[in-house]
């Protein structure tokens, strides 16, 4: 077992009433980089707000002016997790007049989205100086 200091050790985290966990085999399998901000953000708040069986009736509206997307880019997000199968949605019906949404358990591996994911992070051309205020006034 590793031997490791705790920074702050009056505050490490407790489970109270409610509890999500996100799967570390997002980031083990290959998920993270297939995924965008959106989709990250769309995820996450789904995580959050679902019950213990993994479901969530948030409208989309709400989940929208939560995370202050547009509905687009939310239904692109909302689409993206599907094809992943990070998630099962139940569209509105007469029987669930707002839907649903249930998070998936994390199998396997992404499939290939390679002309679809975000594209690489490019190197900035901006020097660490450039950002430090008084070296910029210096200059």
């Amino acid at each position: 077992m590793r031997n490791y200091h705790i920074p702050q050790p009056q505050r490490v985290r407790k489970i109270d009433r409610s509890f999500a966990w996100i799967d570390h085999r997002l980031l083990r399998n290959g998920f993270l980089p297939a995924m965008t901000h959106q989709d990250l953000a769309v995820y996450l708040f789904l995580v959050l707000a679902a019950d213990r069986n993994g479901v969530s009736f948030y409208r989309k509206e709400k989940i929208c002016d939560a995370l202050g997307l547009d509905w687009s880019d939310f239904e692109v997000a909302r689409d993206r997790l599907l094809d992943l199968k990070l998630i099962a949605f139940q569209p509105y019906s007469a029987a669930t007049p707002n839907g649903y949404y249930q998070v998936l358990p994390v199998d396997g591996r992404p499939p290939n989205f390679e002309s679809q994911t975000r594209p690489p992070a490019q190197r900035s051309s901006v020097k660490r100086q450039d950002l430090d205020p008084v070296a910029w006034a210096r200059s």
